[in-house]
């Protein structure tokens, strides 16, 4: 099994279905769940699955809220290409005792459609302690959700 980072393609597709709503005025809900080293995430998963979601302290099924911290926007990137882009807060699971290898960002108001897989590049793990998620700055060339 492999988790592959990227933004789903439904995701893509989704965005000129005008399925997908990060605001400004009444954005949907997205989510972060986290995956074990077994789960097999990438560019064709279409929708949130419990499927070797991580189990364990401090976690509840379906992951965490998360809180758009930049709404959509543009900028150049760092090769002086227009992007648009959206970032997410910091998200983290306190005093949580689990192991994650990838997460997967999806928007539980339509009906739990993928959004981005996170590849954490090897198993994370919290005996007790926070499980921390730190979101990449939120500009042209970093933002987790870009368009280029």
């Amino acid at each position: 099994m492999t988790i592959a980072q990227t933004s789903t393609t439904s995701f893509k597709v989704e965005l000129f279905q005008a399925v997908h709503n990060f605001g400004p005025t009444t954005p949907n809900t997205f989510k972060i769940a986290l995956y074990t080293a077994a789960s097999d995430i990438g560019p064709a998963t279409t929708a949130y699955t419990a499927t070797n979601e991580v189990v364990g302290t401090g976690y509840t099924a379906g992951g965490n809220t998360l809180a758009i911290s930049t709404g959509p926007t543009s900028g150049n990137n760092d090769a002086s290409i227009p992007t648009a882009f959206v970032s997410f807060s910091n998200t983290s699971w306190a005093s949580s005792s689990i192991t994650a290898r990838g997460a997967l960002i999806y928007n539980s108001t339509q009906g739990n459609k993928s959004v981005a897989v996170l590849d954490f590049g090897a198993d994370k793990t919290t005996a007790n302690a926070t499980f921390l998620i730190t979101f990449p700055a939120a500009d042209a060339s970093s933002a987790i959700v870009r368009i280029s």
